[in-house]
């Protein structure tokens, strides 16, 4: 006999497997509403996931937290798939521990919700954030960075020649004269910020002296106190309050929305 007083939550996902298979199946489901090529019309993915402490781990290991891009690689998959045509500077965000904003989808299988920002529910925006050195010495104590502003170039020395022959203007500088150990380490092209509308957010990226095999970089989150290592560079990392970017070996600059107390 059929138990008609069956609890729903016998039936949710257990394990990380499962639980990012139910992910991608109900991101599936909301982006076959826009099969056809109405892709073009999205500007970002928002994932919220809101689960008991105990589940926490699980969900964080199916969107792969500690590895920017992959999840989102497996949902653009899905979009090829279906023929959603979403534009090269499409974003997707992962919203862990907030409620469900009401705009959402919620998942009937999973601690989660879904929404899709189009151009109709999308709207200019702007900020203003700082970046300090709290290791290393950089040409300026403190740096003002604009959602107005183009690519905001991080390395060493002001004027700094790449592999190509060409100069770039390092708006971020890390002068090689200077006495400080931890200079030695930041590559000349070693990262650059960008503000992406789309997300509301100021996003981090590497350049080429800033990946793999040759330097490094690892962002620390205070929220969380993951560490985020990019090794690729076109996948960003979304700049947080408090995140710590790490340089090579040991120089450290600070993301912050606040100004430096006056001393």
């Amino acid at each position: 006999m059929f138990n008609l007083f069956k609890s729903d939550k016998e039936d949710r996902p257990a394990d990380v497997k499962s639980i990012r298979y139910e992910l991608l199946q109900f991101i599936k489901q909301e982006l076959q509403k826009a099969e056809g090529g109405e892709g073009g019309n999205i500007k970002g993915l928002n994932l919220y996931l809101n689960a008991p402490a105990s589940d926490i781990p699980m969900y964080e290991a199916a969107v792969y937290t500690e590895e920017p891009g992959v999840f989102k690689d497996e949902v653009q998959r899905i979009a090829d798939d279906y023929a959603v045509n979403l534009p090269e500077s499409w974003q997707m965000e992962v919203v862990l521990n907030e409620e469900f904003p009401p705009e959402a989808i919620r998942s009937n299988k999973l601690d989660a919700a879904f929404f899709i920002k189009t151009s109709k529910n999308f709207i200019k925006q702007s900020a203003t954030a700082y970046i300090r050195a709290l290791s290393g010495e950089t040409d300026q104590k403190e740096y003002k960075l604009s959602s107005e502003s183009e690519k905001i170039h991080i390395g060493r020395d002001k004027k700094a020649q790449g592999d190509d022959g060409f100069f770039r203007t390092n708006h971020i500088a890390f002068p090689t004269d200077s006495q400080n150990e931890s200079n030695k380490y930041v590559s000349r092209q070693h990262a650059r910020i960008e503000w992406n509308n789309d997300a509301g957010r100021f996003m981090l990226y590497a350049d080429d002296g800033g990946v793999p095999p040759r330097n490094k970089i690892k962002i620390r989150s205070e929220k969380s106190e993951e560490i985020i290592k990019l090794t690729s560079t076109h996948i960003g990392h979304q700049l947080q309050e408090g995140d710590q970017i790490i340089l090579g070996e040991s120089a450290v600059l600070e993301f912050s929305y606040q100004p430096a107390a006056n001393e």
